[in-house]
């Protein structure tokens, strides 16, 4: 039987929201029959694996939480792994060893779902559930999303971006550029960020510095959106690969200025975990013709990106103007959005199988291609064309 390896946690700050969705993943993938072996990440980079990383418990408990810090640590073998990701504990002596065939990354925002843990995927040469090395990389940054929206005439809110060099050199040309281009009204955020986390809105200068300095703190890259007034925030969920399907819209409840990190995770059991109920409205209450439209939009945005396996797809919606805007793009979304798969028919189970069978499709696609070119420079290396000049 295949192994899958359920990758979480990483040195990101949706670390805790990892932690979670790893472990509905495991306990999922163990009731469908699969064998599972858990890799947690700390959060100084560490790998962890062992019967305690498969039990929640020893996250959420205080007191059974400092356990994880005896585990004994693993690194790849390089040398061992080749169609499959081979862990070896660092031990003076021969360690354990652990094999994973295919690999389920669960991991939010960066070092994990920005594309780096799918490039290391695509160097193994092993399957791996959810979007390649590049759409994970173009969804994870806000600036290179919208900027590809723009580019095929999907409707967005206005932005400025910049990078912590250009806010150093001269932040006030920046500020005039905001107030120009975008308006007063504004929403700052870390341009690689996901969970509401860094995020604020700003209606005035000293507002708007603050909450730069703020995004500044968790990316050296930031981006200022106009604000849609009033809003409706809207989500839509999509699975599959060469011909993906959408689910049901949810339209998500929230108090503050911001959808926040509390609105998110905590309030109530949480909006973005499917579990603060009297936050959450599925379907959402939109009319079948922009519910239409918005359901095409976040397939044809997922087919744009190169999407595969599942990803969501959020929306700003005005209900004066009727107008909506395509926003953000989370290629792991947070615990799956189960729930929302669940209103539209779709069980976890399903869910998960779908992801596993969707990852060794393309893996089995990909081995088709060939990967490599039979040239004659290395023969013709000596000749005097392509020496280096002497200095």
């Amino acid at each position: 039987m295949k192994t899958v390896g359920v990758f979480f946690g990483s040195r990101s700050p949706e670390h805790d929201v990892s932690i979670i969705t790893g472990h509905l993943v495991i306990s999922g993938l163990i009731k469908l029959g699969f064998s599972v072996q858990a890799v947690y990440i700390d959060t100084n980079g560490k790998w962890l694996v062992g019967e305690k990383v498969n039990s929640l418990k020893y996250f959420t408990d205080p007191k059974l939480n400092p356990e994880l810090k005896k585990i004994m640590d693993v690194s790849l073998d390089l040398s061992a792994s080749n169609k499959v990701v081979n862990l070896q504990e660092k031990k003076l002596l021969a360690g354990k060893n652990y094999s994973i065939d295919i690999a389920f990354p669960a991991f939010h925002g960066q070092y994990g779902e920005d594309g780096t843990f799918q490039g290391m995927c695509e160097m193994l040469n092993i399957p791996y559930v959810g979007c390649d090395t590049t759409s994970s990389a173009v969804a994870m940054d806000k600036v290179l999303t919208k900027l590809l929206y723009k580019a095929d005439d999907i409707p967005t809110t206005r932005f400025v971006h910049f990078t912590r060099y250009e806010w150093d050199t001269d932040n006030n040309a920046i500020i005039a550029k905001i107030q120009k281009e975008v308006g007063t009204n504004t929403i700052v955020k870390p341009a690689r960020l996901g969970s509401s986390i860094g995020i604020a809105k700003a209606k005035n200068k000293k507002d708007l510095v603050q909450a730069i300095e703020v995004a500044l703190h968790y990316d050296d890259k930031v981006i200022v959106e106009e604000t849609v007034e009033p809003l409706v925030d809207i989500t839509c969920a999509v699975l599959g690969g060469e011909n993906p399907k959408a689910s049901c819209l949810q339209e998500s409840l929230f108090s503050s200025d911001v959808f926040s990190y509390e609105d998110k995770y905590l309030n109530d059991g949480g909006v973005q975990l499917g579990n603060a109920k009297s936050n959450i409205v599925i379907p959402a209450r939109l009319d079948k013709e922009t519910t239409a439209k918005i359901r095409d939009m976040a397939v044809r945005i997922f087919k744009l990106i190169g999407c595969n396996g599942t990803a969501r797809v959020d929306f700003l919606y005005n209900p004066k103007t009727k107008k909506y805007y395509a926003n953000e793009v989370n290629t792991m979304p947070g615990t799956l959005y189960h729930h929302l798969w669940k209103a539209s028919g779709v069980e976890l189970s399903e869910l998960l199988q779908t992801l596993i069978n969707l990852a060794e499709l393309r893996h089995k696609a990909k081995s088709t291609l060939t990967h490599t070119f039979k040239s004659s420079l290395l023969s013709m290396a000596n000749s005097q064309k392509l020496q280096l000049k002497k200095s």
